[in-house]
């Protein structure tokens, strides 16, 4: 199967500024979480796969199609949930939903047919008829939801899906993002500061910084990677191996049974092991949570203005070359 999303030597530019890029990578079937700070160049990298801007320069594919003026037919195979406000005014909610089939083809009774479905399917039935313009945050992102769903799309990009809402309407709607991933297959593309959310939906990560890659891979890779310290086990007292590295000058932590080396490289912490007369019994990198991994990613990418590359591919921890 080709990959979800290829990049080929695909850069975006607003006048002179450049907004992302030049990037090559492909990001495989799977879902996606899209991580970088404010500026980094996700809403533009989502707005390029979904056809709604030209890249400057080089190619996009996604479903193994590639994106242009003449893509109506990727079209219907994608959805598409919005950041911020996109109520049409002046609608109810089952208008709403069926005015997004019709902009994608649908015939007018099929589109009025499925708005009903997929508003009774986000627990939004009761209130169809209601002024879109009335519901609640919460509400409008279950509709903004239905819309993309209103075509029966293989991907859903979706854009900070929980953007603004309270707590409880945050579990409600990633439980139904959860169940369109299970039950239907549904593949996503996420873009969103909250990381918790990442990691209840995606199982891959892009690292945008300054549109460039910092990091493609599995959410544990992104982990692996990042990682500078490794945790040790040896056929002694951990203290006296904390003590013997310490003499070494290698920073280290007492974790009894285990040791944390900080160091850089494992074949560095097996030498400086063996040089204390121990046996390594278990080497590992020690395990970063997502949001130490995204920190050490964006800190270790190089910079627009150090002329960093972008070229990464699936799977590929750092992903960076």
């Amino acid at each position: 199967m080709p990959p979800l999303v290829e990049l080929e030597n695909v850069s975006k530019f607003y006048g002179a500024q450049p907004a992302l890029g030049p990037l090559t990578l492909a990001l495989p079937e799977a879902s996606i979480g899209l991580l970088g700070p404010n500026g980094a160049g996700k809403t533009t990298l989502l707005r390029l796969l979904l056809g709604l801007m030209r890249p400057t320069s080089g190619t996009v594919r996604v479903l193994g199609e590639e994106v242009g003026p003449r893509s109506n037919h990727l079209r219907r195979r994608v959805g598409y949930v919005p950041e911020g406000e996109a109520v049409f005014p002046d609608l109810n909610g089952v208008e709403a939903v069926a005015f997004a089939g019709r902009l994608v083809g649908m015939p007018r009774g099929e589109a009025l047919q499925r708005a009903h479905q997929v508003l009774d399917y986000v627990e939004l039935g009761e209130a169809r008829y209601r002024a879109a313009e009335t519901y609640s945050t919460g509400m409008r992102q279950r509709l903004k939801l239905a819309q993309a769903l209103v075509h029966g799309p293989e991907l859903l990009v979706l854009d900070e899906p929980t953007e603004g809402v309270d707590p409880d309407a945050r579990i409600h709607l990633l439980d139904l993002i959860s169940e369109l991933q299970r039950e239907h297959g549904i593949r996503l593309i996420v873009s969103t500061h909250i990381l918790n959310d990442v990691e209840r939906l995606a199982t891959h990560a892009l690292v945008l910084n300054e549109g460039r890659a910092a990091a493609l891979g599995t959410l544990d890779e992104l982990r692996r990677s990042q990682s500078r310290s490794y945790i040790v086990r040896v056929n002694g007292p951990a203290t006296l191996l904390a003590d013997e590295l310490t003499r070494q000058g290698v920073r280290c932590e007492l974790t009894p049974p285990n040791v944390r080396v900080e160091l850089d490289d494992p074949r560095d912490v097996l030498r400086k092991v063996a040089a204390t007369g121990m046996t390594v019994r278990h080497l590992a990198p020690t395990t970063l949570s997502l949001e130490e991994a995204f920190e050490a990613a964006l800190a270790a990418a190089p910079t627009a203005a150090e002329g960093g590359g972008a070229t990464a591919g699936a799977g590929s921890p750092g992903g960076v070359a």
